[in-house]
């Protein structure tokens, strides 16, 4: 006798999310106020956060590169402040900063900012840790 298995049982598990930042306690020791989606969701491979910087706060713990992850920041709203070693970007309202492995940079919100700025942050792979870099 032939045994016949639904479709369910031979589909992948999905699981779907619908996350509130805003929900989402923020994480403790941070320089800015920073909401882990990806620890909401229980993502395992990509880092999804989103960040509200103050004036005169920066977005990470660190000037920082790392050695695999590729990050973008998607500025939601107000003007973000990328420092890389060749120069200074500004990040406008709708706009995109991408960094690649091995590239250095230091995202912040400016003292003399008259607004905060939000700051959705994506990174992949999720468990590679940023290397502080040394400013020579």
């Amino acid at each position: 006798m032939r045994s016949y298995s639904s479709r369910a049982d031979r589909l992948p598990r999905v699981s779907y999310h619908v996350v509130d930042p805003d929900g989402i306690a923020p994480t403790a020791d941070f320089p800015c106020d920073r909401r882990s989606i990806s620890d909401a969701a229980d993502l395992a491979n990509v880092a999804v956060a989103v960040y509200d910087l103050a004036p005169g706060e920066q977005l990470a713990r660190t000037y920082h590169s790392h050695e695999h992850r590729e990050e973008a920041f998607h500025v939601l709203s107000g003007r973000l402040w990328v420092e890389t070693p060749d120069r200074m970007y500004e990040v406008p309202d709708g706009s995109v900063f991408v960094a690649e492995p091995g590239s250095p940079h230091r995202a912040y919100n400016p003292q003399a900012a008259g607004d905060s700025v939000r700051v959705l942050g994506i990174g992949a792979p999720r468990g590679d840790p940023a290397v502080p870099y040394e400013e020579g």
